[in-house]
């Protein structure tokens, strides 16, 4: 690699604008190539990009790119970072990493064979807003950790989206695309999940695209659209999330954690660094942390360039697919506890990814 990340990317829709704004500020990638099952879509990014538009097939095969950065949509995840696997390239994939655990454990070992690494979005959780949050928690602030709680909602993104049907399919609803921020998040601060419950459900009213080339088309809506759950943590600490696209308005706080000395103010985990509040029993009243962790101005693609980093220092790397597929695992059993009514046991686990410091950067820590 000669220290540097040679990437090529499959899928160039909406979120992808997100990563080429990045990829420039990013010194340990370098963009070689994109491909999309569009491809006339594909050589106008590439044109933009001033990179080379492949076939998704001649992409997989160039032997000048090491790793593949899928944005696909859900359903082609697995496959797509498979043949990626197969050709002997690195994955980094946008969340979730699967459909379902089953179709995901099969390509994890195949990384594992080969010796390649696979990573996922949510890399949020790098950037000094969840990052101060967690060095706020280890170092005690709050005192120990009791619970947390998550609610995030919106009516649906039918509302902003101009081609949203495959948030509606399996793999999309409120729990698959939104909740791997937010238990991604919870995992980073807690630590692993043992134990779920929870409730889903949906509602009858139409879905209509408001924007693009599809305004005013219906959307069928084939997955639960308000999910409800309960998880104990490895450590005992309960935390309580509300994923939903059927509410228009609300005052539930986004996400907090409850320690036995006070109360984090945790910042969205769909951004990289808005800022910390806490209220402690020593200053009671809600105060701004200072930033004090994480990878500083950081954007989609640093959980990437934290992968390429790892690969050079020989380290693991913090969006790891392990956490993914620990996160994923949880959404499963989040729909079959609901399902099913009852507890369901994971069987997967994992560990805390090491934090950040003040000052990081992906090239550098």
């Amino acid at each position: 690699m000669g220290g540097t990340l040679k990437v090529g990317i499959i899928g160039v829709g909406t979120i992808s604008a997100q990563y080429f704004a990045e990829f420039p500020k990013l010194e340990g990638l370098h963009l070689v190539a994109v491909a999309d099952v569009n491809e006339a879509r594909a050589r106008e990014v590439a044109a933009d990009q001033g990179v080379e538009a492949l076939s998704v097939d001649a992409l997989l095969a160039d032997p000048l790119i090491d790793a593949v950065l899928n944005l696909t949509i859900p359903a082609a995840h697995v496959d797509i970072a498979t043949r990626a696997l197969l050709a002997g390239k690195h994955v980094y994939g946008e969340k979730p990493l699967a459909l379902d655990p089953a179709e995901a454990a099969p390509m994890l070992e195949l990384a594992r064979e080969r010796g390649l690494r696979v990573g996922s979005a949510p890399d949020t959780v790098l950037g000094t807003g969840v990052q101060t949050a967690r060095a706020l928690l280890d170092s005690g602030s709050v005192g120990d950790a009791v619970a947390a709680a998550v609610h995030w909602s919106s009516p649906g993104h039918e509302l902003w989206h101009p081609a949203p049907r495959f948030y509606y399919q399996p793999g999309g609803g409120p729990l698959f695309d939104m909740a791997p921020y937010y238990l991604t998040t919870l995992v980073t601060l807690l630590g692993p999940v043992i134990r779920v419950s929870g409730v889903a459900t949906r509602s009858g009213r139409d879905r209509t695209i408001a924007s693009g080339g599809d305004a005013g088309g219906s959307i069928p809506v084939d997955v639960e659209t308000h999910v409800s759950a309960i998880l104990e943590h490895a450590s005992g600490v309960t935390s309580t999330v509300t994923v939903s696209f059927e509410v228009w308005a609300s005052r539930a706080p986004l996400f907090e954690v409850y320690g036995t000395r006070g109360t984090i103010a945790v910042p969205d985990p769909n951004r990289f660094s808005d800022p910390v509040e806490v209220w402690t029993v020593e200053t009671p009243e809600w105060t701004e942390v200072p930033v004090s962790a994480g990878y500083a101005d950081a954007g989609r693609g640093v959980g990437l360039a934290d992968l390429a980093r790892a690969i050079e220092t020989d380290r693991p790397h913090r969006a790891s697919g392990e956490l993914a597929f620990h996160v994923l695992e949880i959404m499963d059993a989040v729909l079959r506890a609901a399902s099913e009514h009852r507890v369901i046991a994971l069987t997967s686990t994992v560990d805390r990814p090491e934090p950040l410091p003040a000052g990081a950067t992906p090239n550098s820590w």
